[in-house]
């Protein structure tokens, strides 16, 4: 059944077309995933579908009814908005379904208008109760907190102003309160952007296990490739769609093309002949049919088919260095009380592309900062080549000066040398998808694809021997995102990568290195496919190591040491959590046969009064749970540790 549609859908951006008559279906409970370059209007098509801009002409149908909630790339939030505000309380269709249900009870249990206005009330209220249902339920509360719980936010956040949380918190904030929501589609604009790799695993859960329909635009090929069931590419203004996954669509594509190739060259191949056969003498022009001159002409005035044009990403030639750009001996990192890093070894050398990954702020680009000499260290030292030349790739672009133009922010060179040729800088950023009309546009004016791209531009006309790239792949269109693997394969000098793209890793990591907890920075040879196989086969020492990892003499007093502030369990207390279990299934069933009660409409026919008692008794009795589940948690976790 069809959830959303649109058809002939235009929109022009001053004299360029975004849309030319697009056409695109969605169909209820189906995960489409959207793919196409930087700057084709991925997230404009999202912003239409959700109401939130118009189009210049299109005609568009949606389910009666239907509820969408887009997830924008960076979330927005008003000043003073908490985790708690806004995730715990019902809003939007819950909340007036449970205002509606509320005022229905009130009214059923003050009802003087006789029998039959009390049956017409009851039917309201049951249609009330089946809304709360299908919205997401009574306890908007404990869902939220189940859903923290497992996104790993910590609950003296809650009260916080989410504008003081880290991007990647913000990030999670908002995709619990979108899949709270329980809308019917799902719009999704670049969903995995600052989350860690743990918490995309969880969100590829979520939405697999998802009932409603799902639009979803992201650079992260192996959560399309999990998730999409088909897949529709933006291309010149119109959509072609691709049934299956990621991986199916990238064969049909290649098909697609190779047979438009055939076609062109076919076209090619009869415009010669005709234009041969027209141009014989006069008597043999004077026996030509019409129709066939008729039909040569418009074969001649067909436009070949367009070709998109790609990014063409290259370097300026890395400074010459020896083959050790950075060797951190005994390096140890420290913030406040918390170790970041501990007594650290690791060679850094030329040819080396090293993945860096680990859950977010646990001290990854402090770690960077610290080898390149930009924070001193708590301990040990980070020794780097005379010749060491790095480039920053930030994934907060506070390089980019946004009243700048794109020209002056590239460089402030006119000519510039790549790939050992001297180039005009407007040439070379032509070739950069930013033709000289562009160039002219402020920094601000960007998307943050274009953006991306833009200070990679910058990064690559540096020469520096060593790229640090933080985050590399967020906003980049998957086209882009080939190049820039392509590229780093290629480039002779050392990277340093932080990212949450496995795919990335796997294409161009030599060594993963990886933050384990507790100061503990290991490192791992090969991509990120053999670092997840590596871990999965390790002992209680990890997997065989290479140079660069901290010896494990050195690791190991750190791991069998208990902390000192966790004390073993006492007798009571394990008999408490032999009982926990037990405690907790308890107070889950009060809890269910507490709903259960309130959603049934004969409470309110013969026992109208007792529904307030209730609402109240079903209230204490989910914190009683949330209580059990924290305890529960606090002594299992001290009974590991007196092990």
């Amino acid at each position: 059944m069809t959830l959303w549609r649109c058809e002939g859908l235009h929109l022009a951006l001053g004299a360029r077309k975004l849309f030319d008559g697009l056409d695109l279906v969605v169909e209820e409970g189906e995960c489409v995933g959207l793919v196409g370059v930087n700057g084709s209007g991925k997230s404009t098509l999202l912003q239409i579908a959700a109401g939130l801009r118009q189009a210049d002409e299109a005609h568009i149908e949606k389910r009666r009814n239907s509820r969408m909630e887009l997830l924008l790339q960076e979330p927005r939030f008003a000043p003073g908005d908490t985790i708690a505000t806004l995730l715990f309380a019902p809003s939007g269709a819950l909340a007036e379904a449970h205002q509606e249900h509320e005022a229905l009870s009130r009214a059923i249990a003050e009802n003087t208008g006789g029998a039959q206005r009390q049956e017409s009330l009851l039917t309201r209220l049951e249609a009330a109760a089946r809304q709360i249902e299908l919205l997401g339920g009574w306890d908007q509360e404990h869902r939220a907190r189940a859903m923290l719980d497992r996104m790993e936010v910590a609950e003296r956040d809650f009260e916080k102003p989410v504008e003081l949380l880290s991007g990647g918190l913000r990030k999670r904030i908002a995709i619990a309160r979108a899949l709270l929501a329980t809308p019917d589609l799902l719009l999704l604009d670049e969903p995995t952007n600052h989350l860690d790799t743990a918490t995309i695993d969880w969100l590829e859960e979520e939405l697999d296990a998802f009932a409603g329909a799902i639009l979803l635009v992201t650079h992260d090929r192996y959560f399309l490739d999990h998730l999409a069931e088909r897949i529709v590419e933006l291309e010149h203004g119109k959509l072609i769609s691709y049934p299956g996954s990621f991986r199916d669509y990238l064969e049909l594509k290649v098909i697609r093309e190779e047979e438009a190739a055939r076609k062109e060259h076919k076209r090619q191949r009869l415009i010669v002949q005709e234009l041969a056969w027209l141009r014989r003498g006069p008597e043999a022009r004077r026996t030509k049919r019409k129709s066939r001159v008729d039909a040569a002409r418009k074969l001649i005035a067909e436009r070949p088919p367009e070709v998109l044009r790609t990014a063409q990403l290259s370097l300026a030639a890395p400074k010459l260095s020896g083959h050790v750009l950075i060797e951190a001996k005994r390096l140890s990192k420290r913030f406040g009380e918390r170790m970041l890093v501990s007594e650290l070894d690791l060679l850094i050398e030329r040819g080396e592309k090293i993945g860096i990954v680990g859950p977010n702020g646990i001290g990854k680009t402090t770690l960077l900062k610290t080898l390149l000499g930009e924070e001193a260290p708590s301990g040990g030292e980070a020794v780097r080549s005379k010749n060491l030349k790095s480039a920053w790739f930030d994934q907060t672009r506070e390089a980019l000066d946004t009243s700048q133009t794109v020209l002056e922010a590239a460089s402030a060179d006119a000519i510039v040398e790549v790939d050992g040729k001297r180039v005009e800088l407007t040439s070379f950023l032509n070739n950069l998808l930013f033709p000289p009309p562009m160039q002219r546009l402020k920094v601000e004016a960007l998307s943050g694809g274009e953006k991306s791209r833009l200070l990679l531009a910058r990064l690559f006309l540096t020469g520096a021997n060593l790229l640090v790239l933080d985050e590399p792949t967020n906003d980049l269109d998957l086209v882009t995102l080939e190049l820039l693997e392509e590229l780093l394969l290629e480039f002779t000098g050392g990277a340093l990568i932080v990212t949450h793209d496995r795919y990335f890793l796997d294409k161009v990591a030599t060594s993963i290195l990886t933050f384990e907890g507790d100061g503990r920075v290991v490192r791992y040879p090969g991509n990120y496919e053999m670092y997840q196989r590596l871990r999965r086969q390790a002992a209680p020492t990890p997997a065989t190591p290479i140079q660069g990892r901290a010896t494990a003499e050195r690791q190991a007093p750190e791991k069998s040491a208990p902390p000192s502030a966790k004390k073993k369990l006492t007798w009571s207390e394990r008999n408490r959590l032999s009982e926990m279990e037990g405690l907790i299934e308890a107070a889950e069933a009060a809890r269910a046969e507490l709903e259960q009660a309130l959603a049934d409409p004969e409470l309110y026919r013969s026992r109208g009064a007792e529904a307030g008692a209730l609402h109240e008794r079903l209230a204490e009795c989910s914190a009683q749970v949330e209580s059990l589940y924290a305890e529960w948690q606090e002594l299992e976790a001290r009974g590991r540790t007196g092990e």
